[in-house]
C-alpha cells in the first residue's frame, strides 16, 4: 500500500508540474498563429514583436514580484538573459512575425514542429543527451513530411515562390532561435537563477533588441488605432508570453528542451484547424500526406518514454 500511496503521489506530482502546464501552453500557442496574423497591417511586425515583449516584461516582473522573487538578476545572470533574449524572445518571434506575411500562419506553425530537431541536437552537444536512432530514423520521416508541405505551397502559389521561400526560410532561422534558447535554459549554470525574474529580464532584453531592428529597418515607432490589434496585443503579451513561459521552461527545466518541443506536435494541429477556418488554407492530397508525415514522424520520435536518451554522465 504504502509504495502504491507513492507511485500515486509522484503521478500527481507530474500531473502538476509537467501534464497541467503542458496541456495548458500548448493550447495557448496553438492560437498565438492566427492571432499574430491579425497584427500584421499598419504596425510593421518588428514594431509589434517590441511591443509585445515590452509588455510581457513588465507583467512578468509584476509576477516575480508577486510571488516574493528578488528582480536583481544576480551574479553571471547579464549574459544568459541577453542570449536568451536574443534568440528566444527576438529572432525566433521576429523571425515568426515577418514569415506569416509570406505563408500562412498554419504551415508556419506545422514548420515549427520540427523544433525538436534542432532541440535535440543542440541538447546532445550541450547537455549530453544522446538521441536515439528511433528518433533520428523518425525526425527523417518527419522531414520528408515538411518537403511535401513546401512542395504543395509551390505548387498552390507559384507565383509567388520567391515570397513562399522567404517565408520558408524565416521560419527556419525562428526554429534555431527558439532552439538555442531551450538549450541555454536548460544548462545547470542557467538553472540556478530564479527562473521568473530571468525571463522578464530576458523579456525586457529582447524586446531592447526588437526596438533597435525595428527601428533600424522601418523607422519611428508605429501605432494602431484598431481596438481588435490592442486586444490581440494583450493576448500575446500575456497569456501566451507571461502565462505560457511562466509554465514552459519549467517543464523545460524538468523533463530536458528536447520532450518539452514534444508541444511544437500538437500545437500546428490547433493552428492548421484556424488557418483552414480563417485564412482559407487549401488541402490537397500532397498537403494531408505531408501534414501526416511531418507529425507522425515527431510523435514516432517521442512515443517511447525515452526517446532521447541521456548520456550516462548526464544528471
Amino acid at each position: 500500500m504504502r509504495d502504491g500511496g507513492l507511485v500515486s503521489e509522484a503521478h500527481a506530482s507530474t500531473f502538476r508540474t509537467v501534464t497541467l502546464p503542458f496541456i495548458v501552453f500548448t493550447a495557448i500557442w496553438g492560437s498565438t498563429w492566427i492571432v499574430i496574423r491579425d497584427q500584421l497591417g499598419a504596425v510593421p511586425p518588428q514594431w509589434s514583436v517590441t511591443y509585445r515583449f515590452a509588455i510581457a516584461a513588465v507583467a512578468m516582473a509584476a509576477v516575480a514580484l508577486l510571488k516574493g522573487n528578488d528582480l536583481r538578476p544576480g551574479r553571471g545572470a547579464i549574459l544568459p538573459v541577453v542570449f536568451l533574449g536574443f534568440t528566444q524572445f527576438s529572432v525566433n518571434f521576429l523571425a515568426v512575425y515577418l514569415a506569416e506575411r509570406h505563408i500562412t500562419s498554419g504551415v508556419v506553425a506545422t514548420i515549427f514542429a520540427l523544433l525538436m530537431i534542432p532541440s535535440t541536437l543542440l541538447a546532445w552537444a550541450f547537455l549530453g543527451h544522446r538521441p536515439t536512432p528511433r528518433f533520428l530514423w523518425s525526425s527523417l520521416v518527419a522531414i520528408a513530411g515538411i518537403a511535401l508541405l513546401f512542395v504543395h505551397e509551390f505548387q498552390q502559389h507559384s507565383a509567388r515562390a520567391g515570397e513562399i521561400a522567404t517565408g520558408i526560410g524565416l521560419t527556419l532561422i525562428g526554429l534555431i532561435g527558439a532552439s538555442a534558447g531551450n538549450v541555454v535554459q536548460a544548462r545547470d549554470e542557467i538553472r540556478r537563477f530564479p527562473l521568473l525574474p530571468m525571463i522578464a529580464w530576458s523579456m525586457a532584453a529582447g524586446a531592447v533588441i526588437d526596438g533597435l531592428v525595428a527601428f533600424a529597418m522601418t523607422g519611428p515607432p508605429v501605432i494602431e488605432t484598431r481596438a481588435s490589434y490592442w486586444l490581440g496585443l494583450l493576448y500575446l503579451a500575456l497569456p501566451a508570453s507571461v502565462l505560457t513561459f511562466s509554465l514552459y521552461y519549467p517543464v523545460v527545466r524538468k523533463i530536458g528542451p528536447a520532450k518539452a518541443a514534444y508541444s511544437s506536435v500538437l500545437v500546428p494541429i490547433i493552428a492548421m484547424c484556424f488557418s483552414t477556418a480563417i485564412e482559407g488554407y487549401q488541402w490537397t492530397v500532397i498537403a494531408v500526406a505531408g501534414a501526416v508525415l511531418a507529425l507522425g514522424g515527431m510523435i514516432a520520435a517521442l512515443s517511447r518514454p525515452r526517446a532521447v536518451v541521456p548520456a550516462p554522465d548526464a544528471g
